[in-house]
């Protein structure tokens, strides 16, 4: 990574864990960080964690991405930090968010957990960041591990000492059941027991998402930010989907993290060339915003998944299922939608992100071909663009 990137990296159990990490080493208490709205609620608490208020930004709905001239100056001038999402490996408007952030004296972080082998200005989306975090449970495919990477070398040592010091002590069930996970999914799937597996789970209380957002408990909630910052309050919300996620790592799992990482350039590969046959296709963006420019002319990213914008996401999440292809990483509703103003200000154009998050359906792009066959044969509709809305691009 450090090779990718050209910055000092330190590795982290999970990519929360390093942003968490990140956001404690250069926020104070009660700052104020501007992010997405449309993003996994687990980094929404990541935040609350650190002791910081979310501030939610209004977005570019043709890809979610920050819409920079949109955010007030009174926003701006109150803001400690800026975060950006990348949202599937969409880059976000990294370069104007660096000279934002540089005319404020702020730091920048970049969440790239969907964006390894993304560029924006001409550089690898994470080198522009004070400090960027990566998770290697995506486009690696490892289910574990994580990269904070910083632009002062200097500060690698103490963020690596940060990081040992809010690890919690290795253990030897967590290094075993991490073991034999990728051979249970393999017999769960050959033998088709999905449904069978998520119902035992739900029994045993080991399915947290019942909706695609956890739930908020807003009461505990706010018992846990009367602690903050830390990370033992707030728990049961950031640990959800990954509760290893500050557990050390044993010689099993770096090992296999690593001959993860040995291919992901074959993987890249794969998920550009899925990501140029998916964005050919009617679903990419709505027939009103043909003329607008791409955000990022040239050759297609390597996305994580590829959003494409549908009619009616409920229909279109159907005809993939029945072809086996599994649809995650929806973010619907909003965060501010979700939290509401008690723990979060909320974006002054909220519209966006709600159309966004309506009608995003994220597509594997390593599935592409098999995908674009199910909507097809399920004549599924692209959605049409929010009124008055004509994205210019760049």
């Amino acid at each position: 990574m450090r090779g990718r990137l050209g910055r000092e990296c330190v590795y982290v159990p999970s990519c929360r864990f390093g942003l968490y990490a990140a956001l404690r080493h250069w926020c104070p208490p009660g700052g104020r960080v501007l992010m997405s709205p449309v993003n996994d609620d687990v980094i929404f608490f990541v935040v609350l964690a650190a002791g910081l208020r979310p501030v939610q930004a209004p977005l570019n709905p043709s890809d979610a991405s920050i819409d920079i001239d949109a955010v007030p100056e009174e926003t701006w001038s109150s803001l400690s930090a800026v975060l950006t999402t990348n949202l599937y490996g969409n880059p976000d408007p990294a370069p104007g968010l660096r000279a934002r952030c540089d005319a404020l004296g702020i730091p920048l972080f970049e969440d790239a957990a969907h964006a390894i082998g993304s560029e924006v200005g001409g550089r690898p989306v994470g080198a522009w960041g004070d400090a960027s975090v990566f998770s290697l449970s995506k486009h690696v495919g490892a289910k574990a591990g994580g990269i904070l990477a910083v632009a002062d070398p200097g500060l690698r040592e103490a963020l690596e000492k940060a990081c040992d010091d809010l690890l919690l002590p290795r253990s030897g069930r967590a290094e075993l059941a991490y073991a034999v996970r990728p051979y249970a999914e393999a017999a769960v799937r050959g033998l088709r027991l999905r449904r069978a597996a998520w119902a035992t789970m739900r029994l045993l209380g080991l399915m947290e998402r019942e909706e695609i957002r956890m739930p908020l408990r807003p009461e505990e909630l706010s018992r846990a930010l009367a602690s903050a910052p830390g990370l033992d309050a707030h728990d049961p919300w950031v640990r959800v989907d990954m509760h290893d996620y500050r557990l050390a790592a044993g010689r099993f799992r770096l090992g296999r993290i690593g001959r993860r990482l040995d291919r992901l350039d074959d993987v890249l590969a794969g998920c550009r060339a899925g990501t140029e046959l998916l964005l050919s296709t009617r679903w990419a963006k709505p027939a009103a915003w043909e003329g607008a420019r791409s955000r990022s002319p040239g050759a297609a990213q390597p996305l994580f998944r590829v959003p494409l914008l549908v009619a009616d996401r409920d229909a279109a999440v159907r005809a993939l299922a029945r072809r086996g292809i599994v649809v995650g990483y929806l973010y619907d509703p909003p965060l501010d939608d979700y939290a509401g103003t008690a723990f979060t200000d909320p974006s002054p154009s909220p519209e966006g992100a709600r159309w966004f998050a309506r009608h995003a359906l994220p597509v594997d792009p390593l599935r592409a071909r098999a995908a674009v066959a199910a909507l097809e044969e399920s004549a599924v509709r692209p959605a049409g663009a929010p009124e008055g809305t004509v994205p210019s691009g760049g």
